[in-house]
């Protein structure tokens, strides 16, 4: 169907029929007068329920890194502190690199 046509036809529709005695006088006038007297934005309680969120996941994220950790040092015999060393000091040997 033609989009001309139906729109002819719709507001054909629409022209017949009669007004509604069933809307309040002045309807729009008081929703419009709610919506713009409206309560400003709460953007401090956004962030704040956005960082406990963000701050629970970090806990549950911890909580499963040092699960793993400590499941995985249960079966590995290593020194953790001399790997530790090693790694932190591994550049420091190297004193006559030019960078």
């Amino acid at each position: 169907m033609k989009l001309d046509n139906l729109h002819q036809k719709l507001i054909a529709a629409a022209r017949a029929e009669q007004p509604s005695d069933r809307v309040p006088y002045a309807f729009e006038k008081r929703i419009m007068a709610r919506i713009s007297s409206g309560s400003a934005v709460d953007l401090l309680g956004a962030w704040s329920a956005a960082l406990w969120r963000a701050a629970m996941s970090c806990v549950v994220v911890s909580v499963v890194a040092c699960a793993c950790v400590l499941w995985s040092s249960r079966h590995q015999e290593t020194d953790f502190s001399r790997e530790f060393d090693t790694a932190v000091f591994a550049s420091a040997g190297s004193a006559d690199e030019v960078w």
